[in-house]
């Protein structure tokens, strides 16, 4: 993965014009959990939902994305994406979770927690006046955390690690100063999938401002012996990308 980065490091720099540019693209709103189904540990514990068996309100969200492009064909870029949500409630069974057992009908406090740090490449294989599309990928650092309190009893679960992600874009400018993007990161394997995507609608404000409002799903998931979790969020989201 080193190599292969540095590698596409000297072809962008290689292939740079005298002037490169670089955007600040800004994102906030309001998360909707949608499902999250925990068990921890994954083979024995007890299998609930953080959003259904308990209650987990919407919550403010912000993104933050610094964009490089080399040429109008070479885009380098890093995301900071803190997410964190809390539930509370009760089960009507006791809940085994990361070495602690709730007793049925204990008042429960959980959080849940999902940073994500990305790094990214995209090569724009086509480029036109009506529409941009192009491909590369993601390497994500997750900060993840699952936490359970209650009854005097509290347990929780982290999980720092690495995951390689395909990265993509498409932009139609189907309108004047109006466009429609789709842009995101996904990928699915034996070991779990993960799915960020983002469909806005754009407007360019001025030369030196694009405003965006859209959805944004979040989804995704692992099943192993440590921990199975599977969620959704979806996200009611607005912003802006400055170019300097």
């Amino acid at each position: 993965m080193k190599r292969c980065i540095l590698t596409l490091l000297i072809i962008s720099a290689c292939t740079a014009q005298a002037r490169a540019q670089v955007d600040l693209d800004i994102e906030t709103g309001a998360i909707f959990p949608g499902y999250n189904d925990v068990r921890i540990p994954g083979d024995d514990g007890t299998l609930f939902s953080l959003t259904e068996e308990l209650e987990a309100d919407p919550e403010a969200f912000y993104r933050i994305r610094v964009m490089y492009h080399f040429n109008e064909r070479h885009h380098l870029g890093a995301l900071y994406a803190p997410l964190s949500y809390n539930s509370t409630g009760q089960l009507d069974r006791a809940l085994v979770f990361e070495g602690e057992t709730f007793p049925a009908q204990t008042p429960l406090e959980s959080t849940y927690k999902f940073n994500s740090y990305r790094l990214f490449y995209r090569y724009d294989f086509l480029r036109s006046d009506a529409i941009e599309i192009g491909a590369g990928f993601t390497a994500k650092i997750r900060d993840a955390k699952i936490a359970v309190s209650g009854g005097g009893r509290d347990s929780e679960k982290t999980n720092v690690g690495f995951v390689p992600i395909i990265h993509f874009r498409v932009l139609w400018k189907f309108a004047g100063d109006f466009a429609l993007l789709l842009d995101g990161d996904a990928l699915a394997a034996p070991q779990g999938r993960a799915e960020d995507v983002l469909a806005a609608l754009l407007y360019r404000a001025s030369d030196a401002v694009d405003l965006k409002a859209g959805y944004r799903i979040l989804e995704g998931g692992a099943d192993n012996d440590e921990v199975y979790n599977f969620t959704l969020i979806n996200y009611a989201s607005v912003g802006a990308i400055i170019h300097f």
